[in-house]
This record gives structure tokens, C-alpha cells and sequence, in this order.
């Protein structure tokens, strides 16, 4: 029985882990959305238009939730239309 509590112990302690990270990753992705959403590609220097297409596909990869839990992880909105990010 000792050995299955502290089994339990180890995958909540595991699993804390786990979450913390996954937060510091959408905090990343968010802050990465709202800039991507922020730029127009126009003014990008060449240099910058392929990582910038990496990011951008790798954002268009996430399913709606997980987007939307990003920009929530840092208190942004992107408006579709006007292109705008606000904090």
C-alpha cells in the first residue's frame, strides 16, 4: 500500500510539473500570436519572413482552444478585421 501511495505522490508531483510547464508554453505561444498578429508582412525585412512563416504555421496548427488559452496565459485579444492586439 505505501508503495501505491507514493506512486501517487510522485505522478501528482509529476503532474504539477507538467501543468507549470505547459503554462510557461502558452504564455510563449500567446505573446508569440499577438506579435504575429501584430506585424504586416510587408514592412518584415526578407531575412524575417521565413521564421515569421514558421511561427505563423505553427499557430494556424493549434486547435481554437488551445489558441484561445494562450492569448488568455497573456491577457491578449487579436481582432480578426482590424488586425489590432490589446493587452
Amino acid at each position: 500500500m505505501r508503495q501505491h501511495s507514493e506512486q501517487k505522490s510522485m505522478l501528482g508531483r509529476e503532474l504539477e510539473i507538467l501543468m507549470g510547464e505547459r503554462q510557461k508554453l502558452l504564455q510563449v505561444v500567446g505573446a508569440s500570436a499577438a506579435l504575429i498578429a501584430s506585424l504586416d508582412s510587408r514592412q518584415l525585412p526578407c531575412a524575417a519572413l521565413e521564421p515569421a512563416d514558421l511561427v505563423v504555421t505553427a499557430l494556424n496548427n493549434l486547435t481554437e482552444e488551445t489558441l484561445f488559452d494562450a492569448l488568455t496565459a497573456v491577457h491578449a485579444e487579436i481582432e480578426e478585421e482590424e488586425r489590432v492586439v490589446s493587452h
